[in-house]
């Protein structure tokens, strides 16, 4: 029987690549006194590591994604763990040979080298596949495949030899305790562990482990089908695992890899089959494996005949037949990424969870430099537990969202692509409104929010001169000609923008102002009534996040900030309040409303629903004022995404509909429009050159390069400055800059619109990449309708960061001249922004 300590500095729960990671990353970063459980048996205790098909392709259009499993192919190459095979991605149909185009486009963004083949090109590198079928092919010669078991050991063996780790097999955990909302102690059959932290990496039981403390981590247990084909001679004669490509036959859903004399067919085009982390058969029960379970023929007889079709030749070998056959589990969140950090809702309980192979020793390094240190390299914002609203935690959404979100692991999605299920989480008071004027509505946090209004429609007529359709639907779709409409009606007029997604917190007490200051790059010290536009950065120097700070009192302040980083925002805060509690912090966002009214006009219809003076001399841009507006009483603050004037008004959030008509009733004589987000976070911000938390701020570059750094800096300390002083100190690696299209024409003669994520390259083709590594891409894209310009967003090295400089921007398999039109945060519309301090 093994010997459990007493007592630890960190158990990790689960012993699959994920746990094995950490475990090994935390040994190196320094740390002792490690414990790794698992109920089942090593080197194979039975999770998903055991029976994933275990090859990494490296190209994700999620940068992040591409980052941890770049990272974890050099970690399995220095274990000796890899072998390189190369992968193909093929195209049946013309769609999916316009999303491996957009795949081209994101290896080169990310630096992975692929190429687009022919299909003759495919016949070549695999043989017996049957290329007539075949439209487009996507090689990409560094994919590979692992052996994550074995990975898994050496791991342990070097935590061990460092004397760090203590590894402990068919270990059942039956608690975790808690004190004051921290981590106490792990239970286990064999004896209790005294320790603080906790590392969840148990894969499809980790809600129930995490349940133990009572905490939530949002995934649910999903079927992925595998058969294994075989003996197949052609590939018997390889005398190796795997001697050619790996195939991914995107259309059908579906992956073809040679494992030994057997062709291995995995499919992700059945039904969603889901399970409960509790019904999952012990090791002892289950026929294979807790994670092997039996098969369901009749779900995988359409692939077969998929997979019949592209390999004909070798599926029909006489004496080939399946050799083996399961449903083997993986785990699915929400919006499918990984959950990783530490628990909103217990503090020391870290997962790792929903961490595929190929971002397994990745993660690892991650999780532990988190741990650490607080930050990490690579930004996980999208990885992070944290991102998840309560609602979006609930067994009933994570459920609803693997269920529309598996036949998705392989499907062509659309950057702006919406989810259908469960929807109508959260809405405004205005909503009412909104579905009678015909609002499209995108989702954020839950929240419903309108992208563009039906009933702006006939100002198309009215701006016909000044507004240009996209004729290829692929640009077209999650989209509007609207917008722009709506953009110059406010431009021109006074329009009304539903901003109620915001996430809002109050932060008072008498170590308000020291507290914030630590927090917050910007000086907060400031005047009762200010508004505080600051960066908020990590312990790098990167940025963490991006708000607005309003000073209600002495010792009293708002916090308002964006509706897809308000989760996260919230664990920020909440985790650095100071321990002698001189400091109250409240999430108020769901007793608030937001309405954004702004144009030159916005001061004329304030004025007729508002007593109280609002004209420039009285509310000076910058501040706030609690006015009262038809009755209804308003936090008002005159500041400006979209670069006119106006005011963000905050208001109870049951007496938010009367603000609305209120607005609305004394707008028409102005001709107000509703506008949507569309307006707010694209056309407006772009024309104004402002930045956008998760495209251009991320942890990956500083202030300095995104021309947010301030003329001075406050002597109070803060998070991230050190960093930031010597960021100020060396300068930019890279400046953010603004380019505008010089031709929109593909070589069919269409317009295209290139979008986020599009590699910018020199005037030859070449990838620009700066000092640091990292490359130029679109951070945003979209509409200037006052200017008559299509903007691009990325951060350019010198000598491409200067105005005037001629690029180009791949898209969809071509590329098109671009002009840096703005080094730096000058704006094209408005530079001296006289409109909104009017």
């Amino acid at each position: 029987m093994n010997t459990l300590p007493g007592s630890a500095d960190v158990v990790v729960i689960g012993a699959g690549i994920a746990g094995n990671s950490v475990a090994h990353h935390l040994a190196q970063a320094g740390w002792r006194n490690i414990v790794l459980l698992d109920k089942g048996p090593l080197p194979d205790p039975g999770g998903s590591t055991g029976h994933a098909s275990n090859f990494i392709f490296p190209v994700d259009h999620s940068k992040e994604i591409t980052a941890i499993t770049v990272d974890s192919m050099h970690q399995y190459e220095k274990l000796g763990t890899m072998t390189t095979s190369g992968g193909i991605e093929i195209a049946r149909s013309e769609a999916r040979a316009e999303e491996l185009k957009r795949r081209m486009a994101s290896a080169t963004a990310w630096g992975i080298h692929s190429e687009l083949i022919s299909p003759a090109k495919v016949a070549e590198l695999v043989p017996f596949l049957d290329s007539s079928i075949v439209k487009l092919g996507f090689w990409t010669p560094s994919v590979a495949v692992v052996d994550p078991l074995q990975s898994g050991a050496l791991m342990r063996e070097q935590a061990q030899a460092l004397g760090a780790l203590t590894v402990s097999a068919n270990t059942e955990v039956t608690g975790i305790d808690t004190q004051r909302g921290r981590v106490s102690k792990v239970r286990t059959d064999r004896g209790d562990i005294d320790t603080d932290t906790v590392v969840v990496a148990c894969g499809v039981w980790s809600p129930r482990i995490a349940q133990m403390a009572g905490a939530r981590i949002p995934l649910v247990p999903v079927v992925h089908q595998l058969i294994d084909v075989g003996p197949i001679p052609e590939l018997e004669q390889t005398h190796s695992e795997i001697g050619y490509p790996i195939v991914r036959d995107m259309d059908p859903l579906m992956y073809e890899r040679q494992s030994g004399a057997d062709l291995e067919i995995g499919s992700y085009a059945h039904r969603a089959i889901m399970h409960e982390p509790d019904d999952i058969p012990s090791y002892e029960a289950a026929q294979l494996s807790p994670t092997q379970l039996p098969f369901t023929q009749e779900d995988f007889d359409p692939q077969m005949e998929d997979a019949l079709e592209l390999f004909p030749q070798i599926l029909n070998t006489p004496g080939a037949g399946i050799r083996h056959s399961i449903n083997g589990l993986l785990s699915l969140t929400p919006d499918g990424g990984p959950l990783l950090g530490e628990t909103p809702e217990v503090k020391g309980l870290w997962s790792a969870a929903s961490v595929w192979i190929k971002e397994g020793p990745g993660v690892g390094r991650l999780l532990a430099e988190w741990m650490t240190h607080g930050s990490t390299e690579i930004d996980l914002h999208s990885a992070d537990i944290a991102r998840f609203y309560p609602n979006q935690r609930t067994t009933t959404h994570v459920r609803a969202r693997a269920d529309e979100g598996f036949n998705k692991i392989y499907g062509i999605v659309h950057p702006n692509e919406q989810w259908e299920s469960n929807r109508g989480q959260r809405l405004s008071p205005f909503h009412p409104r909104e579905v009678e004027l015909g609002a499209t509505f995108f989702e954020v946090g839950g929240w419903e929010r309108p992208h563009w209004y039906e009933s702006n429609r006939p100002l198309l007529e009215e701006y016909a001169d000044r507004i240009s359709d996209r004729p290829h639907e692929w640009d077209a779709r999650w989209w509007s000609p609207i917008i722009n409409a709506e953009h110059l009606a406010m431009r021109e007029r006074v329009a009304m923008i539903d901003l109620t997604a915001f996430a809002q917190f109050d932060v008072s007490g008498p170590g308000a102002v020291d507290y914030l200051q630590r927090m917050a790059l910007a000086q907060v010290d400031k005047d009762v009534g200010k508004a505080i536009y600051t960066p908020i950065l990590d312990y790098y120097g990167g940025f963490r996040s991006d708000l607005t700070i309003i000073r209600l009192g002495t010792d009293s302040f708002r916090i308002i900030t964006g509706g897809a980083d308000g989760a996260r925002d919230k664990k920020w805060f909440t985790d650095h309040l100071p321990e002698d509690g001189s400091v109250a912090f409240a999430d108020v966002t769901s007793a608030v409303c937001t309405i954004g009214l702004w144009g030159p006009r916005a001061r004329d219809v304030l004025s007729a629903v508002t007593e109280d003076d609002v004209s420039s001399q009285a509310f000076p841009f910058g501040t706030a004022q609690h006015i009262t507006v038809d009755g209804v009483p308003t936090l008002a603050l005159k500041i400006s995404y979209v670069g006119d004037l106006g005011w963000e008004l905050h208001a109870p959030f049951e007496q938010g509909l009367r603000l609305w008509d209120a607005l609305f009733e004394a707008g028409r004589e102005h001709g107000v429009v509703p506008a949507g987000i569309g307006v707010y976070g694209t056309t407006g911000r772009l024309e104004k050159g402002y930045r956008l938390m998760g495209a251009e701020l991320e942890l990956e570059y500083n202030p300095v390069e995104a021309g947010l750094a301030l003329p001075k800096v406050k002597s109070p300390d803060f998070i991230g400055k050190e960093p930031y002083l010597k960021a100020r100190e060396h300068g930019p690696e890279a400046t953010l800059c603004t380019l505008t299209m010089d031709d929109h024409t593909d070589s069919t003669g269409v317009r295209r619109y290139p979008q986020a994520h599009s590699p910018i390259l020199t005037t030859t083709g070449d990838r620009i990449v700066d000092s640091k590594g990292r490359g130029a891409y679109v951070t945003s894209a979209g509409s200037a309708p006052t200017l008559g310009e299509y903007l691009l967003m990325g951060y350019l090295p010198a000598p491409y960061a200067t105005e005037g400089t001629g690029l180009l921007v791949e898209y969809m398999g071509e590329r098109y001249p671009v002009t840096v039109a703005r080094a730096g945060r000058t704006p094209l519309f408005d530079p001296d922004d006289e409109r909104m301090k009017a």
